[in-house]
């Protein structure tokens, strides 16, 4: 119990070193202990009843963490389900950081292979999207400034996307659609 309150007097005192305190070097701003936030008027706790005092709420504190930490175990606990996967089995990843519980079983299907398509690419290899024509045109409003958007249908390779791009960026680079 007195290793927390060490902890804690070394995380906050002052080192000249860094001419801080490590938890505000850390976080950029002091630590608030609530070891001399009591009542007005109220005398400050000295001596031993810190420790007692800082020990009685640590003790509290971990106690709420715990029952916390239960009851989403339990929650947890309900929603899932043991899975197993044998050699050689295909699985979704859903995430790149992921748990063991996230993987699902992988039920082949031809619409997820991509095929890929050729790029026509210019005599110096270089690959330009082409813009067609605009659309549409809107201002976004931020705060107390007017952001002029368009809407620009481009060409890349045989499919046509339309995008909101900044109307003076599009008026400097494509000057031919205005």
């Amino acid at each position: 119990m007195n290793l927390a309150l060490v902890e804690l007097a070394y995380n906050n005192s002052y080192y000249s070193s860094i001419d801080m305190a490590p938890f505000e070097a850390l976080y950029r701003r002091r630590c608030r202990t609530p070891l001399f936030l009591d009542e007005v008027g109220k005398l400050q706790v000295e001596g031993p009843q810190i420790i007692q005092h800082m020990s009685d709420a640590v003790e509290m504190i971990r106690k709420r963490n715990k029952a916390s930490q239960d009851r989403q175990d339990s929650y947890d606990n309900t929603h899932r389900r043991p899975l197993h996967f044998k050699v050689g089995e295909h699985v979704f990843l859903i995430h790149d950081v992921f748990h063991v519980f996230s993987l699902r079983q992988y039920v082949a299907d031809e619409s997820h292979i991509l095929h890929p398509t050729e790029v026509q690419l210019d005599q110096d290899l270089s690959y330009v999207k082409r813009t067609i024509r605009i659309l549409d045109r809107k201002d976004k409003m931020l705060q107390n400034k007017r952001i002029p958007l368009v809407m620009v249908l481009w060409q890349r390779r045989e499919t046509e996307k339309a995008t909101w791009e900044l109307e003076s960026r599009m008026r400097a680079e494509h000057p031919e659609l205005f």
